[in-house]
């Protein structure tokens, strides 16, 4: 059975250069090598005012989608760094939307 994509190719129009953080270390010791990505996503902005003390601060966020696995030889995608229009966030959450039979319909990446 083909499941629907939950995220069409289509609507994945902003280019984004995507460096993804492998879990474990190499047989010398060292962090496995970084995942370079250069794809188009959908992306979304959003913005949260945290209030402290003495001033209120503004935290930018978004979200990128893709349609399909963007790193299908990750089991989990646990960190990294994005540049999305020409501004370089952090990756605090990535998640990997499974269809029923295990393949993967989409990616998440939550951005701070």
């Amino acid at each position: 059975m083909k499941y629907p994509c939950l995220i069409e190719k289509r609507l994945c129009n902003t280019d984004i250069h995507i460096e993804l953080e492998q879990e474990g270390l190499n047989k010398y010791g060292e962090p496995l090598e970084t995942i370079t990505i250069d794809t188009k996503c959908n992306y979304q902005d959003t913005t949260k005012t945290v209030l402290t003390d003495e001033k209120k601060l503004v935290q930018l966020s978004g979200i990128a989608l893709f349609s399909g696995d963007i790193a299908p030889t990750l089991p989990t995608i646990s960190g990294g760094t994005v540049k999305i229009h020409g501004v370089e966030r952090n990756i605090f959450q990535g998640t990997k939307a499974r269809n029923p039979d295990g393949t993967v319909n989409y990616c998440e990446l939550r951005l701070i």
